[in-house]
């Protein structure tokens, strides 16, 4: 299959190209910079160049392909304060890919999250997300309209990734707790800790993207979740192990003090199964969980 996937030089994307490319495809990466270009050229992928607000660009190269994985999102402007702007882009370009797909039979893959789906309880792939006019509910009115693409002749469907896709190279939330620690002197958790994030490791997502473009069903809802929970006390236990600094609880009233941005993420307790991913398309996460991969050290070497 020859496959166009927007995000291709991002942290999924680095990992999603190769898994495309060892398993036979043909792959067009989606690049908006010379340095993104020649990261998927070395790959050996094709290169489109433009952004996701180049509709047009998006809508000539998905008539192009056999199939679109659409993993890009403006996480630049979105953790900046403009959520809501990032949002109605991936919208946007999505509506863009509905286009061009209309009527193919072609598969079309977004990427999503799990984040906010439930709170306290185990969520399922059956769950479907609440829009309620928040900025985080455009993000998933945006995964509805994708599921919804399958009534127009789309083979659509969402991987709702785990908030924490770790592995080496990663600069999201693990290192910024990392960070978070190093700079406070200690590695806190909210509360006592027992809230849960489920987690993936980025080469187990990787192959699920490649699984879902090549035989998912039209209208699927995957998890990328590993594990469907690693509570924050033991993340925390972890950090504080390899820095030598103590763990203790942070009051939840003084999150956004102590963890900065992401004072609004430590306290989700949002554990989630993929067992309907895994049956569907016989999944295996077969790469190092949250704390295994924590222990390995190499967060600690390349986080400032």
């Amino acid at each position: 299959m020859r496959i166009f996937v927007t995000g291709a030089s991002g942290w999924i994307g680095s990992a999603v190209v190769p898994e495309l490319l060892d398993a036979g495809h043909q792959v067009v990466g989606l690049a908006r910079s010379d340095a993104s270009a020649a990261a998927l050229t070395e790959a050996g992928a094709d290169v489109v160049r433009g952004t996701v607000d180049d509709l047009d660009v998006l809508r000539e190269a998905a008539a192009a392909s056999d199939g679109v994985i659409h993993l890009a999102f403006k996480h630049d402007i979105a953790f900046s304060g403009d959520f809501q702007g990032a949002a109605e882009a991936d919208r946007r370009a999505v509506d863009a890919f509905g286009e061009a797909l209309a009527g193919t039979d072609r598969p079309f893959v977004l990427a999503s999250g799990v984040a906010g789906l439930t709170h306290g309880r185990r969520a399922t792939e059956r769950d479907m997300p609440t829009v309620d006019g928040s900025p985080l509910s455009v993000r998933a009115a945006t995964s509805l309209a994708a599921l919804g693409l399958a009534s127009r002749g789309v083979r659509s469907s969402v991987v709702r990734l785990s908030p924490t896709c770790h592995g080496e190279g990663d600069n999201g939330f693990m290192a910024t707790l990392i960070a978070t620690a190093r700079a406070k002197g200690v590695s806190g958790y909210l509360g006592d800790g027992t809230n849960r994030w489920p987690a993936v490791h980025r080469l187990d997502a990787a192959r699920l993207f490649r699984l879902a473009v090549e035989k998912a069903p039209a209208g699927a809802v995957l998890h990328g979740a590993a594990e469907e929970g690693v509570a924050l006390s033991e993340i925390a236990e972890v950090i504080g192990r390899h820095l030598g600094v103590p763990v203790t609880s942070v009051a939840p009233e003084a999150a956004a003090e102590h963890f900065g941005w992401m004072g609004g993420f430590v306290g989700l307790d949002a554990p989630v199964s993929s067992t309907l991913t895994r049956d569907l398309l016989d999944w295996q996460p077969t790469h190092p969980g949250l704390l295994d991969d924590l222990d390995k050290g190499h967060y600690f070497h390349t986080t400032g």
